[in-house]
């Protein structure tokens, strides 16, 4: 059985901590140095097969124009408030010497040349969008190879050379571009570093020891280093997207953190009863780690979910988060007991510095209780579960109501992808981004590229020109290239409406289904819309119509797992149902803040924007496995209890009541470490760490302590109703559970309530 082999595994860590931690120590220094010797930088590829924008990007290829690599700007201003590039030799000179540095560069295709248009006459230049109509702004476009031949010394290269001529050259230089989309590194350090000491600190106020708090802490720092070590490993073999690692530490943080909390919970319990520290430790694996065996299962088999979606680059980034708290479950029945029975007895013991404060925070319910044993039966959690359990109706539906008010906002719901106009002021990106706005309008932030394929329809390209410039969602059309030996024309295109606009989404769609169409009519070429908005748009839309697959896929799997895992019918049905409904609020919270801005300010977001196209999927994937932990800790709990006792009522009570502590002092935890992350530059780590941690909230406070206490007090003894055909039919063993796990652990059996 489980229980079994997790309390012999954890009961071997514990009689041999050194060995088990050198180990590790070996496993860390071999991982470090794999990413240093095979690992790659992650980048970002916003596309996915089948896609209008990727056979754009196919046709282009075809045509060798090299538009269908990565594309830096660099945009200038004389920093003279009087001059313009018309009438100022010093600044146009400038120019010239800035673009010739900017060619000499490695890998760079070519660049637009703006003092070469002028010298040809103002208008060519202003046409061509490359000198503003006030002559104040200028705009060199650098053209590099596909994203597989490039890596972050292009973006490096391109960045030292501009903070090189800002000192030699009497411009102001900005820059920005999909090479620092591609590039840039992820948010982080600051963030993980702010989680952790918020961590330590709930740890240290929950176990009154400094011993107890940092033992959590050192067991998720060895997880995550090994993590995070082996995705950059895994950067050298695939194209792993940049917010996977700063999701992986988000999300190992939180979880690691967690999953070592409910061990060592437990450990300190069968330490307070008198149990020697190495068996402590091996029950506290047998019992409490099953759960987390269980729960990052869940976890892995959600994120993995994300493949349904068919966009490479979600598949990527769920395999490596997966990665994480693969390692952080292993960490937590292996390395955590280790590290439990090198601390002996001390555990169990709060230091007089802990003993003051949990006197001071927690009032006389902390004098009370025994602060050696530090899991005593929380007096206050049994009289709140107490009574939600007699007035369960009222309780039950005052919350979900709260809980569905939250998700309206979802109906506003609106995906894109935040442009460098959402970034803070403090970024050279977003200063490109409003200098090229001023002085070209915001849709040349966003160009749309059209590649056509004439198949003998000499005329097409002239009638898509001048249909696609009538559009009026449309401000430009650059001048048409045509490549000799395939005769695939490329037009360039600007938007009057900025990247992240509705409107620029709506105008792709209109060129798809009714310009471009009425200019080819019924002939053989054919026309594809591309460029980094048209791509985003796709792959927004993509991921909005594979969502449902993924949730009807996470809920089933959810369903069954937990079926196997409590034996009943009732007890996943309403798991599930009820983080819907957890999930569904952090949605509504989510629109709410950033499309609608309120309390944006708090997390530095400086204007609204659109939800991330694939945040939803992966929030959902992520949660619902996270939300799994407590549920499976909670109900585990519950089963024992009702296992015990053969009373529902009193199971519901004891069991909630008993696990009510820890999954406050976990949830706080999570939030903590996802709330750290909600105050980073980047929109999308905004939105992962506000989504996540509002989510996590909503579930161990409003779902754990009155919804489940509620609707479980409701269904009375049909929570564990299990239909006897089917109890016959579920396996049993490492999936499944039977009584002799709890007989393993020293729990006394009760029969469980089977339809016969």
């Amino acid at each position: 059985m489980l229980s079994k082999a997790l309390l012999r595994l954890g009961a071997s860590a514990a009689r041999h901590p050194w060995r088990v931690i050198a180990a590790w120590l070996i496993a860390a220094t071999l991982a470090v140095l794999a990413a240093v010797a095979f690992g790659g930088r992650t980048a970002d590829s916003m596309t996915a097969p089948g896609l209008d924008s990727r056979r754009a990007a196919e046709l282009i290829e075809r045509a060798g124009t090299g538009q269908e690599g990565m594309t830096a700007q660099v945009v200038v201003t004389p920093l003279d408030d009087g001059a313009t590039f018309f009438g100022d030799d010093g600044a146009r000179t400038a120019l010239t010497r800035l673009r010739a540095e900017v060619k000499r560069l490695p890998h760079v295709l070519g660049t637009s040349d703006p003092a070469g248009a002028l010298d040809a006459g103002r208008d060519t230049a202003v046409r061509g969008g490359l000198v503003s109509a006030d002559g104040r702004i200028a705009v060199v476009r650098v053209q590099y190879p596909d994203q597989s031949r490039l890596s972050a010394e292009d973006l490096d290269a391109l960045v030292d050379l501009g903070d090189r001529l800002r000192a030699e050259l009497p411009l102001r230089i900005e820059m920005g571009g999909s090479l620092f989309y591609a590039f840039s590194d992820p948010d982080g350090g600051a963030s993980e570093l702010i989680g952790l000491l918020a961590a330590a600190a709930i740890l240290f106020l929950a176990f009154g020891s400094l011993v107890a708090a940092a033992l959590p802490i050192g067991m998720a720092v060895f997880g995550l280093t090994v993590g995070v070590a082996t995705m950059t490993v895994l950067a050298g073999v695939t194209e792993v997207p940049t917010f996977a690692p700063v999701l992986g530490s988000m999300v190992g943080l939180g979880v690691g953190i967690d999953y070592a909390l409910f061990v060592l919970a437990r450990h300190r319990e069968y330490l307070a009863l008198g149990l020697d520290p190495h068996e402590a430790a091996g029950r506290a694996v047998a019992t409490a780690g099953r759960p987390v065996v269980f729960a990052g299962g869940t976890v892995v088999v959600s994120i993995l979910g994300l493949a349904v979606a068919n966009v490479p680059f979600m598949t990527v980034g769920g395999l490596a988060v997966s990665i994480v708290v693969l390692i952080m479950v292993l960490a937590s029945v292996t390395l955590l007991p280790a590290f439990l029975g090198a601390a002996g007895p001390r555990l169990g013991r709060a230091s007089r510095i802990g003993r003051a404060l949990q006197i001071r925070t927690r009032g006389r319910l902390a004098r009370r209780r025994d602060p050696a044993a530090g899991a005593a039966h929380a007096a206050g959690w049994r009289r709140w579960i107490g009574h939600v359990s007699r007035h369960p109706v009222p309780y039950a539906v005052g919350a979900a109501g709260l809980l569905l008010t939250a998700t309206l906002p979802v109906l506003g719901l609106r995906v894109g992808l935040p442009d460098d106009g959402s970034l803070p002021q403090s970024r050279t990106e977003r200063r490109a981004y409003d200098l090229v706005a001023e002085g070209f309008g915001p849709g040349t932030n966003g160009p749309l590229v059209i590649a056509v394929d004439p198949t003998g329809d000499g005329g097409v390209v002239d009638r898509l020109v001048s249909t696609v410039a009538a559009d009026p969602g449309i401000a430009s059309v650059a001048p048409t290239h045509i490549d000799r030996a395939t005769g695939i024309a490329t037009l360039v295109v600007f938007p009057t409406t900025s990247p992240q606009d509705k409107a620029t989404a709506d105008t792709i769609a209109r060129l798809r289904t009714d310009v471009l169409p009425t200019a080819i009519g019924h002939g053989p070429a054919r026309a594809h819309v591309g460029g980094a908005a048209a791509s985003l748009s796709d792959v927004g839309r993509r991921t909005s119509q594979r969502l449902p697959v993924l949730v009807a896929a996470v809920l089933a799997m959810s369903f069954l797992l937990l079926m196997l895992v409590f034996r009943s019918i009732l007890v996943p049905l309403k798991a599930v149902l009820l983080n819907l409904l957890s999930i569904g609020a952090a949605y509504g919270v989510m629109v709410a803040v950033f499309q609608w801005g309120w309390g944006g300010a708090f997390i530095g977001l400086e204007a609204t924007v659109p939800i991330v196209s694939f945040i939803p999927m992966f929030l959902f994937a992520i949660l619902f496995g996270l939300s799994m932990d407590y549920e499976v800790f909670l109900l585990s709990r519950v089963r024992e209890e009702y296992l015990r006792t053969g009373d529902n009522g009193t199971a519901i009570v004891e069991g909630v009541s008993r696990t009510a502590r820890i999954i406050t002092s976990a949830a706080l935890i999570m939030v903590a470490v996802f709330l750290s992350f909600a105050v980073a530059e980047d929109p999308s780590t905004k939105m992962f760490g506000l989504g996540l941690a509002t989510a996590i909230f909503i579930d161990a406070t409003v779902v754990r302590m009155v919804l489940v206490p509620a609707t479980m007090t409701l269904l009375g003894r049909t929570n564990w109703w299990l239909p006897k055909w089917l109890d016959g039919m579920l396996p049993r063993g490492p999936v499944g559970t039977d009584d002799t796990d709890a007989e393993s652990t020293g729990e006394a059996p009760l029969p469980r309530l089977v339809d016969r």
